[in-house]
């Protein structure tokens, strides 16, 4: 009953995997550059799209990374090992995830590099948790396999493990290199607030409907956290507002 009634809210668009994700990176990119400008929206995204890459096609050689895996061909055409379309769905749910990890951490001084660091790791483990929902159902549609398995829903252990390092790394060394002072352009708040709510609609998602009922519970617990703390800091936590329109860190934005 509750998921029929909230399902009509959440729906988001059935444009297959490829279509899917083409969309949401071409919103990530447009709302990254529309606050912080193209020559930083570039910056994060060729790091993004760098190291999910690199350690995509390190990982499917080896499976030192994320396990012993390989893609199918559902995902288009492939360069080495991995399809074109990967780096990209990586920045597609980096950005959203950032900029949750960046309303959580809302006061906390990024200006320095352990508050740099501590919320990379925020942001990482927002991100790692998106996967641990999504992987499961992904893999058993045959996006990919998971050559050895594994205890998770037939998904190892290892490859979250990797799902944090990969991320921690492209949001480290992003925000490094976006540590100096950045005067954000006013943008409406609403606007603002746009990544976290995408992010929260795909956590109600995955609660709502999921092709392997268990991830429901998971998905309330991993990624409803995050979700709500960072919705609780865009609606009612305005004691910083000022400052962060004075002069911020880019990839620390607020909303």
């Amino acid at each position: 009953m509750i998921e029929e009634a909230v399902r009509p809210w959440i729906k988001l668009p059935a444009l297959g995997n490829i279509g899917f994700t083409l969309v949401f990176v071409l919103f990530s990119l447009l709302h990254c550059a529309s606050v912080e400008g193209l020559r930083r929206t570039g910056l994060f995204f060729s790091i993004s799209a760098i190291v999910s890459y690199l350690m995509e096609e390190i990982g499917v050689r080896t499976g030192l990374i994320f396990g012993a895996y390989h893609y199918g061909n559902l995902l288009g055409v492939k360069l080495g090992h991995v399809p074109v379309i990967i780096p990209l769905a990586w920045f597609m749910m980096i950005y959203p995830a950032w900029m949750v990890a960046a309303a959580i951490t809302r006061g906390i001084n990024t200006h320095s590099l352990p508050g740099l660091t501590a919320k990379a790791l925020i942001a990482a483990w927002a991100m790692t948790a998106w996967d641990l929902v999504m992987d499961p159902g992904m893999a058993d549609a045959g996006n990919w396999i998971w050559e050895d398995g594994g205890p998770y829903f037939g998904v190892p252990f290892h490859n979250y493990f990797g799902w944090l390092l990969t991320t921690f790394l492209v949001y480290w060394i992003a925000g490094l290199l976006w540590r100096s002072r950045h005067r954000g352009i006013a943008v409406a708040k609403l606007f603002d607030a746009l990544p976290v709510i995408i992010y929260s609609l795909f956590a109600a998602r995955y609660v709502a409907s999921n092709r392997i009922p268990a991830l429901r519970i998971i998905a309330l617990f991993s990624m409803g956290m995050p979700a709500l703390v960072a919705l609780t800091q865009v609606c009612l936590n305005r004691n910083n507002e000022v400052a962060e329109h004075q002069g911020r860190m880019p990839l620390s934005r607020s909303m």
